[in-house]
């Protein structure tokens, strides 16, 4: 039997990016996290979510309530309590991942209880999870595009990712400048839905020739039609992938559905937790699609060691650099993976209360 849960409080934290970033369709100079914590038993459960700040008012007034007094292993039930609470709040976006970091602080907390780390309550696939070096953004000289980038590989990654779109009469110089600096490393490009469905077969074409592998949406992953377009006809050796906007299972399953991916990427920090993320795992296996996670590593890399068709975890600039400033025990990529340490209880993440305070906004 495990104790009730006693209490769960949300946080807000806002920290700001280490330089200007952009992408094909978004500018931003801040980072925002939303910490859950949940206590029982003497043990205090963590996650997290990387949304509005306004997550944290919606879990402090409203779904707190329905998951404290719960069995701190019930967690499905948890899971369920917050999906019907949140019913006429709007599923999609702010309630799931409210949901999101509610669930993972209580993988976290069940396995501290328990006295193991949270893979041991998956399924063992793997006990490491390869990666691929993200960032690359749009607002970046050439110089620390290939720095950054380069700077990956000499680390032992031999994937990484670069952003595209904002700027087309940049961007084919970028991603030759890319592709030099990285050598025989495979080069991955996000359009972030920058552009038309004929635009992106162009681009395509034009990628190719760089050596690209990986295109990731295209085109808005909303237009399910147009990534199966570029997905039929994109040149042999380039994948197209979507998904990181997913909310809900139904989102996956439509797009897999369309045949619309040829690798689907899910959010572990949107799609549900941990519990929704295992959800949309089971989708992939169902149509022996490979699912990548996407960014938030220091939860992503637990969670995807129970992923049977696994490709691959983004290790994004932003959220590796911000884990590792409000977080003691986040992980660092070694050889081009992540190894979640089986000698410390849950994620092994504590936060750095007195760091963190100085960026806290609710």
């Amino acid at each position: 039997m495990f104790p009730t849960i006693e209490r769960l409080t949300a946080s807000a934290y806002t920290v700001p990016t280490d330089e200007p970033e952009s992408d094909g369709t978004l500018a931003w100079d801040s980072t925002t996290i939303v910490v859950v914590e949940a206590r029982a038993g003497g043990q205090t459960g963590l996650g997290y979510t990387y949304t509005h700040p306004s997550a944290a008012g919606l879990i402090n007034s409203t779904l707190a309530d329905v998951v404290t007094g719960l069995g701190a292993g019930d967690i499905g039930a948890a899971w369920q309590a917050v999906v019907h609470a949140a019913r006429n709040l709007g599923r999609p976006g702010l309630a799931s991942a409210a949901l999101s970091a509610i669930d993972v602080a209580l993988w976290d907390l069940k396995a501290r209880l328990l006295g193991v780390p949270l893979t041991a309550l998956l399924p063992a696939f793997r006990e490491s999870v390869p990666v691929y070096g993200s960032g690359g953004f749009t607002s970046y000289s050439l110089p620390t595009l290939e720095r950054q980038l380069a700077g990956w590989v000499a680390d032992g990654m031999t994937q990484v990712k670069m952003k595209v779109g904002r700027d087309p009469d940049q961007d084919e110089d970028r991603v030759r400048a890319a592709r030099a600096a990285i050598g025989d490393a495979d080069l991955f490009v996000d359009a972030n839905g920058a552009w038309s469905r004929k635009q992106a077969l162009r681009w395509a074409d034009v990628l190719a020739a760089c050596g690209v592998t990986w295109l990731e949406e295209p085109v808005s992953s909303d237009d399910l039609d147009g990534l199966r377009l570029l997905r039929d006809r994109a040149p042999a050796g380039m994948d197209v992938a979507a998904g990181e906007y997913g909310y809900d299972l139904m989102y996956f399953r439509r797009m897999l559905d369309a045949g619309a991916v040829d690798c689907l990427q899910a959010d572990v920090t949107r799609c549900g937790g941990i519990t929704g993320f295992l959800a949309v795992a089971a989708l992939c296996d169902a149509h022996t699609i490979d699912l990548s996670a996407h960014t938030a590593p220091s939860v992503s890399a637990h969670a995807s060691t129970g992923v049977w068709h696994l490709r691959h975890l983004e290790y994004f600039h932003d959220h590796v650099r911000l884990e590792h400033m409000l977080f003691d025990g986040a992980l660092s990529a070694r050889d081009g993976h992540l190894h979640p340490d089986p000698s410390r209880p849950g994620l092994g993440l504590q936060l750095k209360t007195t760091q963190a305070e100085q960026f806290r906004v609710a």
